[in-house]
């Protein structure tokens, strides 16, 4: 059976690639997997050679039209994640696992704030100074938890669970961040 793509596939490819990034900003990674998991599903016969060379024409031709860049992805997923109040390390993870390779990620979560992340999320949650009931232990224990869990550190959640309403401001509005 012959290896390379047949001029169908190739078109194919192309079309699925314009229609995938119109819709959505992907990662190399993501557009790679995805024309590959489609190209199964579309063709019959397909042999897993045909699969990659499909894959690897469509990234390149997303290259060539400059539409897929890791290095904006992962900038605009981290102002995304910072406003949302994702911590350093979840938004690392994150582009991790959408394929950006580690430099990248170094890189784009370089200026993310852990504090003004966390003083976000309790906001989102109403947790530390934003807390709209009484505090008990469960209730502190359920807080400390919560920022443990989404990244942040024991420091850093322990200070914002301490903060008044008015540091916590003031830590919003002093850091524009990102």
């Amino acid at each position: 059976m012959d290896e390379t793509p047949t001029s169908r596939m190739l078109s194919w490819a192309r079309n699925s690639t314009i229609y995938r990034l119109e819709r959505r900003m992907m990662t190399e990674k993501q557009l790679f997997d995805a024309i590959s998991k489609k190209a199964k599903q579309k063709f019959e016969d397909i042999s897993g050679a045909q699969i990659k060379a499909l894959a690897d024409f469509a990234v390149k031709f997303a290259y060539e039209l400059k539409v897929l860049d890791d290095v904006a992805f992962a900038e605009i997923s981290t102002r995304s994640a910072v406003r949302s109040g994702k911590s350093k390390k979840a938004i690392a993870f994150k582009l991790a696992s959408k394929g950006i390779n580690g430099e990248t990620v170094v890189a784009a979560v370089e200026e993310v704030d852990d504090l003004r992340s966390a003083v976000i999320f309790a906001r989102k949650r109403g947790f530390g100074p934003f807390r709209r009931s009484d505090l008990d232990e469960k209730r502190k224990a359920k807080e400390l938890s919560a920022f443990a869990r989404n990244g942040f550190s024991f420091a850093i959640g322990k200070r914002v669970f301490e903060m008044e309403r008015e540091d916590a401001e003031e830590v919003l509005e002093a850091n524009p961040g990102l």
